[in-house]
């Protein structure tokens, strides 16, 4: 099969490629904003595109042209302090894709939605595909996910022929990505070892969060590929992440904080620009449901091969020893670098949200 990949440089698209690539016998397109090196990409053909901008419609156009799949996983995280670029990349540029796709003619669209675009949990039990996808109000990251949801609800509505897949999977990651993960959440200035000097997290006991390993993801949409299977599919570890599993990790003590004490905390720090978090994220880590997973088990006969504990182990370590990937998405975090990436940027509007 020609499979495109979008966003195939990142933590889950990396992971996907060297699934793909493994298995052998298919032509992998990757498109990214900045390809690899020569050396790192493996054997795939590049095309770069900006997806936050209309000028990546053309590169989409070409590099779709007899695709027999896409799958999309572009979308971005920082600078939290742009929403409106941010809503461009993860809602235009899924808009570009599903045009681009239909433009081409290609059958099988397969999108990495989230279980950010669910409604808040009623209480602890799992949810399937059928729970609401209206979101997290106060999450710009919920609120994006759900627009992209909507796009391909209308894609599908407009009649047209093409197969649409939606995985939504909890949190997602692996050591290669640490890095990468690092410089979404932790202030720049602080370097990676200081994870290991943390006394005490002050933390809501509460927090319940499905995590899953980006290999276990890039399992179920190579079966999804295979299979041709539309819909929605749940992914996560059937053991989720709690607060106590965090501080273990970090190896520090749990200090119990109510989320409504914490979040003003949250709020003042990201507003002074101390740490890259907004309260978006806070809100949705206490509202996101836990995920029922059997019907990626039954009908993709997959199942996860890490715990979501596992996989935040395996994450903080990397992160504590800077690991990192070969392609620039996943690149080393470096105090010094993160400092270069914040005067590029310079400064940028904040648009005032709940």
């Amino acid at each position: 099969m020609r499979i495109v990949v979008t966003g195939a440089t990142g933590n889950i698209g990396s992971a996907v490629v060297r699934r793909l690539l493994a298995e052998g016998g298919h032509e992998v397109v990757g498109v990214v904003r900045r390809p690899p090196p020569d050396d790192a990409g493996g054997d795939v053909t590049w095309h770069r595109a900006d997806l936050s901008s209309d000028e990546g419609s053309a590169a989409l156009a070409d590099a779709f042209r007899g695709a027999d799949a896409v799958v999309h996983l572009v979308w971005g995280f920082q600078p939290s302090h742009d929403p409106d670029y941010l809503e461009r990349v993860g809602v235009g540029g899924t808009r570009r894709v599903v045009e681009a796709v239909e433009a081409a003619g290609v059958p099988h669209l397969l999108h990495m939605s989230s279980v950010g675009a669910y409604a808040p949990r009623a209480d602890d039990r799992g949810v399937d595909e059928a729970w609401p996808t209206t979101g997290v109000p106060t999450s710009m990251y919920s609120r994006h996910k759900v627009a992209a949801e909507r796009l391909l609800d209308d894609h599908e509505a407009s009649g047209a022929d093409t197969l649409v897949t939606r995985l939504r999977p909890g949190i997602v990651g692996q050591r290669t990505a640490a890095s990468a993960l690092l410089r979404y959440g932790v202030p720049g200035v602080v370097p990676a070892r200081a994870l290991g000097l943390l006394p005490v997290l002050p933390l809501d006991r509460g927090m319940v969060v499905p995590m899953v390993h980006s290999d276990d993801v890039a399992e179920a949409v190579a079966a999804v590929l295979h299979q041709r299977a539309g819909g929605a599919f749940n992914l996560a570890s059937s053991e989720p992440v709690t607060a106590a599993d965090v501080a273990d990790a970090l190896g520090a003590r749990l200090v119990h904080v109510p989320s409504s004490v914490l979040r003003p905390a949250v709020s003042a720090a990201w507003r002074l620009r101390l740490q890259p978090v907004d309260t978006g994220w806070l809100d949705l880590a206490f509202a996101l449901p836990s995920l029922d997973s059997t019907r990626a088990r039954v009908e993709l006969g997959w199942a996860p091969t890490r715990t979501g504990p596992e996989v935040l182990r395996e994450v903080v370590a990397g992160m504590r020893e800077a690991a990192h990937g070969p392609t620039p998405a996943l690149r080393p975090r470096t105090v010094p670098g993160a400092l270069r990436d914040a005067v590029r940027r310079g400064p940028v509007a904040v648009r005032r949200r709940p």
